[in-house]
């Protein structure tokens, strides 16, 4: 989903107060991984990662990862977080993402 600087600016906002919920690690990215990623954005649809300092891969390798391999969009990396956005599938958990498309 391409995203304006304003939807960009209003999920940075929305993204400020929560917590990083996904770790990289030393076991670098997997598919697997991703996937786990997938299915907490179906659920809440704008999440925190944060990559840790033993991690092989650095945040740019990360994002180029998560955007090829699916259909997430980086909104924001500060530092080493990414904040992700990816609109539900389930219109009953659309709020945010029907609030994205009224901007």
């Amino acid at each position: 989903m391409k995203l304006t600087g304003k939807q960009k600016r209003f999920l940075r906002a929305n993204a400020n107060r929560m917590r990083p919920i996904f770790e990289v690690g030393k076991n670098g990215l997997s598919p697997v991984w991703l996937e786990e990623i997938q299915k907490a954005l179906d659920t809440r649809e704008l999440i925190k990662i944060n990559v840790l300092q033993n991690s092989a891969a650095t945040v740019d390798d990360i994002k180029d990862y998560i955007e090829t391999k699916s259909d997430v969009t980086v909104v924001q990396t500060i530092g080493k977080t990414l904040v992700l956005f990816k609109p539900s599938k389930d219109p009953n958990k659309q709020k945010l993402s029907n609030e994205v498309l009224a901007i």
